[in-house]
């Protein structure tokens, strides 16, 4: 068997714990991890923070977070680039996130809104162009139909260790084509 097909039924792997998302099942998904894991979820910043984590103990948060809440996540398997060079590999993958997301979610960002206004530390302007903006996007999004499919792409790498392939690397992103949504401000 091919370092690359050895890598894709790892991916084959991966994809079955982000389908069957058991909660139960969590810290033996964490196995397909080496110990220094780097996973970078979709609102990692910077290392350590928010959604950059730095090794496996902390990467069993983002995986139970996706598999409590994110959505059904779906790797396009067939199309995954997948190349290898000796113990080192790297994917690069399309993929989509789908949730159905009712009007409750005006309750939901309500919600978010009171949580923020109590908790955060942002000046008056900033809270309320937050609240705005999100309040918008809320209204227009679910003006769309109650089905979400975000286009996502992952990327990793992978080593071979003595136990198989593993992931020493994972970064999810979404494509923009307008402002991102995170910005510094100096």
């Amino acid at each position: 068997m091919t370092a690359e097909h050895e890598i894709h039924e790892l991916l084959n792997v991966f994809q079955a714990g982000y389908t069957q998302r058991d909660l139960s099942q969590v810290d033996a998904f964490l196995d397909l991890f080496t110990e220094d894991i780097e996973v970078i979820g979709t609102n990692g910043i910077k290392p350590g923070v928010d959604e950059w984590y730095i090794d496996r103990k902390t990467a069993r948060e983002i995986v139970h977070g996706d598999w409590e809440g994110w959505g059904d996540l779906r790797l396009d398997l067939e199309a995954a680039s997948i190349h290898a060079r000796g113990d080192v590999g790297w994917i690069a993958a399309s993929a989509t996130v789908s949730q159905t997301i009712g009007t409750d979610n005006y309750d939901s960002y309500l919600n978010f809104v009171r949580k923020f206004l109590d908790e955060s530390a942002l000046p008056a302007q900033q809270k309320l162009q937050t609240i705005l903006r999100g309040g918008t996007n809320t209204v227009y999004e679910i003006s769309r139909g109650e089905k979400f499919v975000w286009p996502l792409r992952l990327t990793a790498v992978v080593v071979r260790e003595a136990a198989g392939w593993k992931f020493a690397q994972l970064n999810f992103s979404f494509p923009t084509v307008y402002f991102p949504d995170v910005r510094i401000l100096e």
